[in-house]
């Protein structure tokens, strides 16, 4: 058991030796267990010099150098769900030094990645994948005749979401050759919720149970042998009835299991059956998130992911601005209090939203509905049908996973719906899997949407109670970390609603911008003595303002941290066009590609939204205008 994240990079031997998965395969069970420690102790030190997750990856240690051991990868096809679990597979797949360069600008991705290995067979950020990605590689050796074993290894959160039993269900059906491997260690990022993930504990440690099958052979003890022998198999019938196996049994699977997840020499030589078995087979795993590291293990919620700093979590933190998780999760709860109607959900991000004060708080009034954000959105629906105000927290990139459910169940029905949405725009280090690059696009096109783009944490409380009392689907986006540094308005004032605002008066150009590039909107206006309009309503605009400044200025620029294609600007630019007002126009947003992971300041830099980019665009297009316009003059 380990207690401290070690600063100075442990002495490891035998995992020095093992560059690829071929020289595991070498070692003994005594030489296993060992590549185990050491494997666990390189992990809580390289996780320590560069963030990134935790608990998951430590629990999951041994399961995956048995699954390396058993498994001939890459050929073998082995498929992470949930990808923070992989970071043991990725120092045993030839990546043992590069894991220093975890989720650093160059470095290796957090998850895994297809380009990044050949070990890395399917590329993971949203969970609940697996199933559907191992079905389709199955399939893909079968139809070329192909002999490879394909594994897919799920974490129990991700079981919580339709899409895997979608998969299940095809799987039976096809019934490939495929090994599900459910990693069942009772958390996700949250603790667990709902009847499934419940399921697995709750049913031989139940009382009801016990005590109906203690006094059942009470009462049976004094009939004849007969009766005693239909009692015991009436309750062999009824263990059954409510075990694992007949839930996935049921669904067409052989199910094993549960085994201890930790135990090296029963795990190899199960999955050695297994992987021999045809047609669709599933291994239960129980594993401890956090395993080998005492805090982690005291505290897996806390522990999920850590910093860089994680060594020094006993330094005193400096004060700093509050992130915007934090303003939406007091605002939540201040807008609780004054109405009853108010239901909170999220799919599965408690911490990550800012909602744990409010689920202790107000716990009737909050639903955490696990990993699955379409029945997140159609619950609300439900809610919204029966004059509650459900407000959804969600990231960006998980709304997108319930995009036909935000047209068909509310936008359809304009049902009165907040929503949420944390994580807008690039994020850093966790990359293209988790950018909410997309939102403002996506949502601008459907109907009946009202779409709010706050610019610091007092635009954001106040556009999310605008928002809120607007009668109809509603959205709110706000980015990552912290917040700018401005004093917040306590009150639950509202703004009206597709109203912008001038920053700062100047000449010539005027910036449009929408949500958090404000800031350095605002240094790059100055050396251009240009005009900043705040415009905090992407749908609708507004459209006087947008009038005014096209009147009294030579160029337009819109600034988003969204794609370009299809985003604020291309509203803007509708509507000049639709006004017959046509105007020299510069967009600044994220370009046409997926950005790499690295820091939100570098990702900024690199699609020029940082100060400097904007004002060097800025100057080059009005330096355009300016050379044209002395061609045309000397012409």
């Amino acid at each position: 058991m380990f207690y401290k994240i070690p600063t100075e990079r442990p002495l490891t031997p035998l995992l020095d030796t093992v560059n690829d998965p071929a020289h595991l395969r070498q070692f003994d069970i005594v030489q296993l267990t060992q590549l185990a420690r050491e494997l666990r102790e390189y992990m809580l030190y390289s996780t320590g010099q560069t963030g990134g997750h935790f608990g998951a990856g430590l629990g999951v240690v041994e399961l995956t150098i048995a699954l390396h051991y058993t498994l001939n990868t890459p050929s073998d096809r082995l498929v992470w769900d949930v990808g923070h679990q992989a970071y043991p597979h990725k120092i045993l797949t030839g990546r043992r030094e590069k894991i220093l360069t975890m989720r650093q600008d160059h470095g290796l991705s957090p998850f895994p990645k297809r380009c990044e290995s050949p070990y890395d067979t399917f590329g993971v950020g949203h969970s609940s994948t697996s199933i559907s990605a191992g079905l389709g590689m199955a399939v893909a050796s079968s139809l070329t005749n192909k002999e490879r074993k394909v594994v897919a290894v799920i974490g129990d959160g991700a079981m919580t979401a339709g899409m895997a039993f979608e998969a299940m269900n095809h799987a039976s059906h096809q019934q490939s050759n495929l090994l599900v491997v459910l990693n069942d260690n009772n958390m996700s990022i949250s603790p667990n919720v709902g009847g499934l993930s419940n399921y697995f504990a709750r049913i031989w440690s139940s009382k009801l149970y016990t005590s109906v099958r203690e006094s059942g052979k009470k009462v049976l003890s004094t009939l004849p042998g007969p009766a005693l022998e239909l009692a015991r198999r009436t309750e062999e019938h009824m263990k059954g009835m409510v075990s694992p196996a007949t839930l996935f049994e049921e669904l067409g699977f052989n199910y094993i299991g549960p085994i201890d997840g930790h135990d090296l020499e029963s795990l190899i030589s199960t999955l050695q059956n297994m992987t021999e078995l045809r047609g669709p087979q599933l291994l239960h795993v129980i594993t401890k998130k956090g395993k080998g590291f005492a805090p982690a293990e005291a505290d897996p919620i806390q522990y999920h992911a850590i910093g860089k700093t994680a060594a020094n979590k006993s330094d005193k933190p400096k004060k700093s601005p509050p992130k915007y998780q934090d303003v939406f999760g007091q605002w939540i709860c201040d807008m609780a209090e004054m109405d009853s109607r108010l239901i909170g959900i999220t799919p599965a991000m408690r911490e990550g939203s800012g909602l744990v004060a409010f689920s202790q708080r107000f716990p009737d009034r909050y639903h955490d509905v696990a990993i699955a954000e379409q029945h997140a959105v159609t619950f609300a629906a439900g809610l919204a049908c029966e004059q509650m105000k459900p407000v959804v927290a969600i990231y960006s990139t998980f709304l997108q996973r319930a995009y036909d459910q935000l047209i068909h169940d509310v936008a359809i029905q304009n049902l009165d719906i907040l929503f949420a949405i944390d994580r807008a725009g690039l994020v850093g280090e966790d990359g293209a899997t988790h950018a909410g690059s997309f939102d403002l696009s996506y949502l601008r096109c459907i109907p009946n949407m009202v779409i709010a783009t706050p610019s610091d944490e007092s635009e954001c409380r106040l556009l999310l109670s605008t928002a809120y009392h607007y009668p109809g689907p509603a959205a709110v986006r706000y980015p990552r970390g912290q917040a700018v540094g401005v004093d917040i308005n306590p009150s639950l004032d509202v703004l009206p609603i597709g109203k912008g605002i001038v920053r700062k008066t100047g000449k010539n150009i005027a910036l449009l911008v929408f949500g958090t590039s404000l800031a350095p909107s605002l240094v790059a206006a100055r050396k251009l003595d240009a005009t900043v309009a705040d415009m905090r309503f992407v749908k609708p605009l507004d459209e006087a303002l947008l009038t005014e400044l096209a009147e009294q200025h030579d160029l337009l620029v819109t600034i988003e941290e969204n794609t370009i294609a299809g985003g604020a600007g291309s509203a803007v630019l509708e509507f000049l066009a639709r006004s017959g007002q046509i105007k020299p126009f510069l967009q600044l947003g994220l370009p046409d590609r997926f950005l790499e992971h690295g820091t939100h300041n570098h990702q900024l830099t690199s699609c020029g939204l940082d100060e400097q980019g904007i004002y060097t665009a800025i100057k080059a297009r009005w330096q355009q205008l300016l050379n044209k316009t002395a061609e045309s003059v000397a012409l």
